[in-house]
């Protein structure tokens, strides 16, 4: 991601920035007393306008241009909004100490504190250092995650999660293609990314999608204002021996605005009022959800290539499976095909009779999405409606490709739902 990232200007007040903050974010009475009074205090909704990441993030403006009252003015105001919000606090009690004397470094607080929390202080700090990425580095307007190959029209929004960055960004697929709409700051699991196992409190790295809805009131407090379940373990997990289950993006606790960058266990948690917005307009089953240790972002035109290349690979595999002619259309599969019922020779059993019940008529893919991977190597997820001339519509399938000596292979084929 670094690579394409545009970056604000002014570098000098950027770096004064991030000293400011790394000698700021000290623990002071005040902020930890706020911070611990938990439910306590009612949470007031913060202005669409303005969520409370934004106005933080302003604070922190402030600061690198010196106005520090100013910012004190408005940290006041937003942990009396949105009390829940402890980094807040803690800028806050920072800022309320700076009035009285120097900041030196972090931990000036009393000792008796430190020593009450000292992983949640630490926890704290590499938030903040998290959340300043969304100030200091921002993805260029036009490039794309690579991972997002063609996106059909009919697909309205797609999810890339940078674990690195505890970042989630949320894309509008309109006109001109996917664009970014929103990011949020996001929570992994515990023990950090690339799940492997169930318990291992790790979020899974691959491309995902969203299967069903949950409201919050179907749920526990735990998960807020409710969650979007992912097909996680999917095929390819799967054959690398993956296991676990239940990995969702969802909310958090009403006594709380966010959590830790890594307190999950492998869920992607976010602020109920960001998630709240991903729920009201995302689609489970068509939206695609990506979740990378660090995203790599690609010019989009500079992607053309690669998706007419991928594009002219499945027509060839559309054609062969159009015409009936059954030897060429299994050098598409894989000798280790496997869809959990056949293996490739009795994948080819079944292929011989839907060639026969075929009989010449035509056959389209509609809303043909493909997304790319790269883990021990490269693999396609291509999920289209495959609908026969005559008809108006049909199944939903999906497919996983992968590479067998340099040539793109089928190893899973099956109907979605």
């Amino acid at each position: 991601m670094s690579g394409y990232l545009g970056r604000l200007p002014q570098p000098a007040a950027s770096r004064r920035l991030s000293m400011l903050v790394k000698s700021m974010l000290l623990v002071s009475t005040i902020a930890l007393s706020l911070a611990g009074a938990g439910p306590a205090h009612a949470l007031k909704p913060t202005p669409a306008s303005q969520p409370a990441e934004a106005r933080l993030l302003e604070i922190y403006r402030l600061i690198g241009t010196g106005q520090g009252k100013l910012a004190l003015k408005k940290a006041q105001t937003l942990v009396e909004e949105v009390p829940n919000f402890q980094l807040a606090q803690l800028v806050y009690g920072d800022l309320l100490l700076a009035q009285t004397a120097p900041l030196k470094a972090m931990g000036s607080a009393p000792a008796d504190l430190i020593e009450r929390a000292p992983q949640r202080i630490e926890q704290l700090r590499i938030e903040a250092e998290r959340r300043l990425f969304a100030l200091r580095e921002r993805p260029p307007a036009d490039a794309l995650p690579a991972q997002f190959i063609d996106i059909p029209p009919s697909t309205r929004h797609a999810i890339a999660v940078d674990a690195s960055r505890s970042r989630l960004y949320l894309f509008e697929n309109g006109p001109h293609g996917l664009r970014v709409v929103a990011d949020h700051y996001a929570s992994i699991g515990r023990l950090g990314a690339e799940k492997a196992a169930q318990g291992d409190q790790r979020t899974p790295l691959g491309v995902y999608y969203i299967t069903s809805r949950l409201d919050g009131k179907q749920l526990t407090d735990f998960y807020g204002v409710g969650a979007l379940p992912l097909n996680y373990p999917n095929e390819y997990d799967r054959r690398q021996g993956r296991t676990g289950s239940g990995i969702w993006l969802h909310g958090v606790p009403s006594d709380s605005y966010a959590r830790s960058p890594n307190s999950t266990d492998g869920c992607v948690a976010l602020a109920n009022p960001e998630l709240k917005s991903i729920l009201e307009s995302v689609q489970p089953r068509t939206t695609p959800v990506v979740i990378a240790k660090s995203l790599t972002w690609v010019p989009t035109k500079s992607a053309e290539q690669e998706r007419r290349n991928m594009r002219n690979l499945i027509e060839g595999w559309r054609v062969a499976r159009a015409s009936g002619d059954l030897t060429r259309l299994m050098s598409f599969y894989s000798s280790q095909f496997s869809n959990g019922t056949r293996d490739v020779n009795q994948w080819r059993q079944w292929l011989e009779k839907e060639v026969v019940s075929q009989r010449g008529r035509s056959l389209q893919l509609k809303d043909l999405a493909i997304l790319g991977w790269r883990d021990k190597s490269d693999i396609l997820v291509v999920t289209f409606g495959e609908v026969s001339d005559g008809q108006r519509t049909g199944a939903i399938k999906r497919q996983y490709w992968g590479k067998e000596g340099g040539l793109w292979k089928i190893f899973f084929e099956g109907v979605i739902g």
